[in-house]
């Protein structure tokens, strides 16, 4: 089965954890778009968006979406990567899109457990609750447009790791 797994969603939803417990039962490689753009760029994102600004890593985070796209990839991307009209259609296109769909408040509490500031700016300057509930009011419509598939990622990561196995073993998509 040579296919490509996208998965999308707020930081915090789980897409690393779940991208590498994937990639690891169906022996494809993990990438991580925003560590890509860490490694490329010798730079925080924190660093990138102080130094560049916003637009500049949207524009570096689009271009690792395709320098990093090979067949037999779970691809976990920075949970801003559907702002962009492009990245959406590109992964719709190229493989199958997994939305790890989390309430506002389950992401605030996953954050707080493990705060990686110095890699996750703030994009609000609000807390994190508060954020997580403007980006998702924001960013919910998107995530469900280019996503293939829903899934709730309030479940394990195994659990969640098995659906979509299952998804992909039987052909299924939307």
């Amino acid at each position: 089965m040579n296919q490509i797994l996208f998965i999308v969603g707020a930081r915090g939803a789980g897409k690393t954890t779940v991208g590498k417990l994937l990639a690891n039962e169906l022996s494809y490689t993990f990438i991580d778009t925003d560590h890509h753009i860490q490694q490329t760029s010798n730079m925080t994102i924190a660093d990138i968006v102080n130094q560049q600004g916003w637009q500049q890593f949207r524009q570096l985070e689009s271009q690792a979406l395709q320098q990093v796209t090979q067949i037999n990839r779970v691809i976990s991307t920075g949970g801003g990567i559907i702002l962009s009209a492009e990245n959406r259609q590109y992964m719709r296109q190229n493989g199958t899109v997994i939305y790890l769909q989390a309430s506002a408040s389950i992401l605030a509490e996953r954050l707080m457990q493990q705060p990686e500031s110095t890699q996750r700016p703030s994009l609000t300057g609000k807390s994190i609750v508060e954020e997580m509930e403007e980006v998702l009011a924001a960013r919910e419509n998107l995530y469900c447009e280019c996503a293939n598939h829903i899934i709730n990622a309030h479940l394990s990561p195994e659990k969640i790791t098995t659906y979509v196995k299952e998804i992909m073993f039987s052909g299924i998509v939307s």
